[in-house]
């Protein structure tokens, strides 16, 4: 196996294991939420605007607790992030590598949410993000070799 290929495995592994388990904590710890929306009928089950002026006052928080478990559940970065490492992965199995771009902008979003959000995983996101950077060098690199080497002389 190639750096490169192995390095971007070890990318999309990272991205779809933090994904992965985001959303399976999401599943246990708000269990009764999640649960509640299926008895709702899931359409709609989480409204975007706030019981008061306009409805019933929601004095425990519920609607607020509601709409918690949906951002931090499948509406969050869980989903995205899955598709990225299932997309890195493909690609790595097909020898092309993703932009050095992806991994720069996932390496600064996972440590601006590290630093928000202490301690949590974000910081592994970094070192995806670090794998997708350094096998995109190293495909540009091996690439300029090849066209030295097939360089007329």
């Amino acid at each position: 196996m190639t750096t490169c290929k192995r390095l971007l495995r070890w990318a999309s592994g990272i991205m779809i294991t933090l994904g992965t388990g985001h959303l399976s904590l999401m599943a246990v710890f708000a269990w009764d939420d999640v649960a509640k929306w299926v008895d709702r009928g899931l359409w709609a089950a989480v409204p975007l605007a706030r019981a008061g002026a306009d409805g019933p006052a929601d004095p425990a928080g519920e609607v607020l607790q509601n709409q918690v478990t949906f951002w931090a559940g499948p509406g969050s970065f869980a989903v995205p992030l899955i598709l990225l490492g299932c997309l890195t992965w493909h690609l790595a199995g097909r020898a092309v590598a993703v932009p050095a771009g992806i991994g720069w902008g996932l390496a600064v979003w996972c440590f601006v949410g590290g630093v928000l959000l202490v301690p949590s995983p974000y910081f592994v996101g970094v070192v995806a993000g670090v794998l997708v950077i350094l096998a995109a060098r190293k495909q540009d690199r091996t690439r300029a070799d090849a066209d030295r080497e097939s360089a007329p002389v």
